[in-house]
């Protein structure tokens, strides 16, 4: 009989194998990945994600710089740290963590950094790239969607995904991915944002949804039909005065609603996030490896 989690798409565990090939890859490169992460002023959450990375790195054994930068950073010493960066042959990988200070222009920072070193996958020659079906780094998330999909196996040729978010973080990127003629994309892909109507039209139609829209438990079982596989990219907290912190973490779904007609569903947490920093790694030691751009 099946594991009554069976139907969960643990990210963590999937997240872990990625680590761990990576770490049997690093066995045979003959140099040390290096990534340099870029923290401008003190937002707690990028704070955290920072950390996580960092601590990932020394897990890895990567050669890895934190640049903590005062928020009152001007945006020409910003560019040029980058541009040291771009020419420090021990770093493979930069990433600059956004949001960024309100007078500091993310594309201006988004186009200084060496695509070649453009771990992150925004810099618009990689979107572009991308859109193209050429060989690119690919955006973290959108790369670790497309691994959990993968890896259980779903099937996403000829079938109907649906989007649910527009952002250049996930939502065009995922939706770029997934229509490209290969293997384990070609589908055909929907994007809805918050100025489709009748939302529940397309999403009751999709085999494949990313919900990746920002909004708490938007997405409600009566919405899609059974059997769909549902990957929910979205991290909101919620007022749960049952908890010792007073919130809870859910995702752009409701999960207790969807769960039962849906054949796949990833949690939040445990689903996404943690292939996130996966893909990151990943994207850091094939810039080492040359695997990307020679």
């Amino acid at each position: 009989m099946a594991n009554s989690n069976s139907k969960i798409i643990d990210g963590k565990l999937i997240s872990s194998q990625i680590i761990e090939e990576i770490k049997t890859e690093l066995k045979t490169l003959a140099v040390k990945p290096g990534l340099a992460l870029i923290l401008a002023g003190n937002n707690p959450a990028s704070e955290i994600y920072v950390r996580n990375k960092e601590k990932k790195c020394k897990e890895l054994g990567y050669y890895s710089i934190v640049e903590r930068l005062d928020k009152a950073i001007s945006e020409a010493q910003l560019l040029d740290l980058i541009d040291k960066l771009n020419k420090d042959s021990k770093i493979h990988g930069i990433l600059v963590q956004f949001p960024l200070p309100k007078h500091i222009s993310e594309m201006n920072v988004l186009e200084a950094v060496d695509y070649r070193k453009d771990v992150d996958g925004f810099h618009p020659i990689n979107s572009g790239r991308l859109v193209i079906g050429e060989k690119c780094f690919l955006p973290c998330t959108p790369a670790g969607i497309h691994e959990l999909l993968k890896r259980r196996k779903v099937q996403t040729s000829g079938k109907n995904v649906v989007v649910l978010g527009r952002s250049n973080i996930v939502g065009k990127p995922i939706a770029g991915i997934l229509m490209q003629k290969n293997k384990n994309a070609n589908a055909t892909v929907t994007i809805c944002h918050s100025a489709t109507e009748n939302i529940s039209d397309y999403t009751k139609r999709a085999d494949i949804i990313i919900a990746a829209i920002g909004k708490a438990n938007f997405l409600k079982g009566d919405m899609v039909k059974n059997g769909v596989v549902i990957v929910d990219v979205g991290i909101n907290r919620i007022e749960d005065k049952a908890s010792e912190k007073g919130y809870k973490i859910v995702g752009d779904i409701d999960f207790d609603e969807c769960y039962p007609k849906a054949s796949l569903i990833t949690p939040v947490p445990g689903g996404v996030g943690p292939m996130t920093i996966a893909m990151l790694m990943k994207n850091t030691l094939d810039s080492a490896a040359k695997k990307i751009y020679n």
